[in-house]
């Protein structure tokens, strides 16, 4: 090989060594990207399956409410027409909402008037909120019993606005998601779902023997 052709060789070895160390480096980053959201889906469904397990064997009202920590176990959300089920825990953080549906501190909690409000990721747990219709209803189990809402209203709001999280006269309940369900990153907005709950009727005062 003449020299100069030596000299046009190295290079292009050069070249391709570093093209099939960054094609390596890429595929050994899709690889933990795919590993580490599969760890994300199954830990999550474990920990939905144990706690909803732990939750369906202690009946309503024989034990008293757990006193409320972050992280913390507070009941079941379900809407049964979109087959959305999950835990609802304290807390908003990232790490709760990456395993079940967190219940914003501050606001208020099932059985007590004011808004109760719930976060929930659109990619998981919420996802099914986008069919949800007004009318729909909506179950809360908790240790103090079983509440029943009516979807009265849905909003895309901004994820500034943080006016969804005021309290409210009656006993209402306020589900919170990213918007566009279908967005690729840090969604710009929100969706909500406005419910208010269904009281039972007072029962008949009992006669006196």
């Amino acid at each position: 090989m003449k020299p100069a052709s030596r000299a046009r060789a190295g290079p292009r070895r050069t070249t391709a060594a570093i093209f099939r160390a960054v094609s390596y480096f890429f595929l050994a980053l899709g690889i933990l990207a795919l590993c580490y959201a599969g760890y994300v889906v199954l830990d999550a469904d474990a920990y939905q399956a144990y706690e909803q397990s732990k939750f369906e064997d202690v009946s309503p009202g024989q034990t008293p409410s757990p006193p409320l920590v972050e992280g913390g176990v507070i009941g079941e959300i379900q809407v049964r027409r979109l087959h959305l089920k999950a835990i609802v825990v304290q807390g908003s953080s990232h790490t709760i909402l990456r395993r079940a549906v967190g219940h914003i501190p501050e606001t208020a909690l099932p059985g007590e008037p004011g808004n109760v409000a719930l976060a929930g990721h659109r990619d998981t747990f919420f996802r099914p909120l986008r069919n949800i219709r007004l009318g729909d209803a909506i179950s809360f189990k908790t240790a103090d019993g079983d509440f029943q809402y009516v979807v009265e209203s849905t909003a895309v709001v901004a994820a500034s606005e943080v006016g969804v999280l005021a309290s409210s006269d009656g006993r209402t309940l306020t589900l919170i998601t990213c918007f566009p369900f279908d967005y690729i990153g840090a969604a710009p907005n929100r969706f909500v779902v406005h419910a208010r709950e269904l009281l039972s009727p007072s029962p008949e005062p009992q006669a006196i023997p």
